[in-house]
């Protein structure tokens, strides 16, 4: 049986606005509830550049309302895919089970997979289209 076009494309718009609602969220909670320096001092704890907690919360508030409004969807959803995978190693030694203490990697590397199947689907309904910023990206808009 095949999906028809119009059912396709609002899955599509489903899965992207779940995506970015989540990723929104993630990045309020780094910003509101860790803090700001509280993020960094926690990628630092990590061994890792107080520089990329910045970077994180940019992506995850940037790119989360990219997907939210449907700009630049496929772009968006492969540069996202990084952010996972760094998530994936920093939750590594927690086991495989995000409800674990610490959390696991489930989550993580299975938002990055969505993060994939996004930038295959595309858009979806209902995005905002700039064709300016289509013309320059192409089939990664």
């Amino acid at each position: 049986m095949t999906t028809p076009p119009a059912a396709a494309d609002y899955a599509a718009t489903l899965l992207r606005l779940t995506s970015g609602v989540t990723f929104l969220a993630h990045g309020l909670l780094k910003v509101t509830v860790f803090t700001t320096p509280g993020t960094v001092g926690y990628f630092e704890s990590l061994g890792l550049p107080g520089a990329f907690a910045y970077l994180t919360i940019l992506a995850e508030l940037g790119g989360g309302l990219a997907l939210v409004l449907g700009v630049a969807t496929r772009a968006v959803a492969l540069a996202l895919i990084p952010v996972l995978l760094g998530a994936v190693w920093v939750h590594a030694g927690n086991g495989w089970l995000f409800s674990g203490t610490g959390g696991g990697w489930e989550f993580p590397l299975f938002w990055a997979m969505i993060q994939l199947v996004i930038a295959l689907l595309g858009a979806g309904a209902f995005a905002l289209r700039l064709p300016g910023l289509s013309r320059r990206l192409g089939i990664f808009a």
